[in-house]
């Protein structure tokens, strides 16, 4: 199933409704409504209903949102039929950290290969996901038919490290470094500033202190 035209942060939110109505339904429940979503995000009930509209789900006015129904009709939309391959490019704490996390979260979505350059790394297993050199990049990419690359090399590194994933036909990165990146139009790219998003955090948090003084 595909969405033409759907907006990204829409996009974000229906990842975010599916872990959320994973959770409600290990409690038991079988439907839920806009609000309840809602406070768990802290979104407004409006959006939820906005978002689930674009996709075309609407729930019962009496009961809500069936919660199997709705998790399976994301998955059609956000996952691919065959699942997608990921790699890790830097096993530092970063990268081990997405490997650990990540391991049986989706089954459409798996962490098959990591990449560095130190040698105490290479050619072991972690988590069960095989390190191999950077060297190897663009082979083990084409060989294992890897789709998506998750970028945790130091900033210096991130570019050569981005133009070598693109060369290899990777169609979506991850960038976790503080270098913006400039790659093909051909190819999603997704950057977190993990500095950025914490002088975002201290402003409003600064704010929040100078609001109750």
């Amino acid at each position: 199933m595909f969405v033409k035209h759907l907006p990204h942060k829409t996009v974000e939110r229906l990842s975010q409704y599916r872990r959320t109505l994973l959770l409600i339904l290990s409690k038991e429940k079988t439907h839920v409504f806009s609000h309840e979503i809602a406070q768990m995000l802290h979104i407004t009930p409006v959006q939820v209903r906005r978002d689930l509209m674009l996709i075309g789900y609407s729930g019962n006015l009496r009961k809500g949102y069936d919660i199997k129904e709705l998790i399976e009709m994301i998955g059609k939309i956000i996952d691919t039929e065959k699942g997608q391959k990921v790699a890790v490019v830097g096993l530092g704490n970063l990268g081990k950290a997405f490997i650990s996390y990540f391991k049986g979260k989706r089954s459409k979505l798996t962490i098959v290969a990591a990449f560095d350059n130190n040698p105490y790394k290479i050619d072991k297993v972690y988590d069960g996901v095989p390190c191999f050199h950077v060297d190897r990049i663009s082979e083990i990419i084409k060989r294992d038919n890897i789709s998506i690359a998750i970028i945790t090399v130091p900033s210096e590194q991130a570019p050569v490290i981005a133009e070598t994933l693109v060369l290899a036909g990777i169609k979506g990165i991850l960038n976790y470094t503080p270098k913006p990146l400039n790659v093909s139009p051909y190819v999603y790219l997704e950057e977190y500033d993990m500095i950025t998003s914490l002088e975002k955090v201290a402003f409003f948090a600064k704010k929040n202190d100078e609001r109750f003084k």
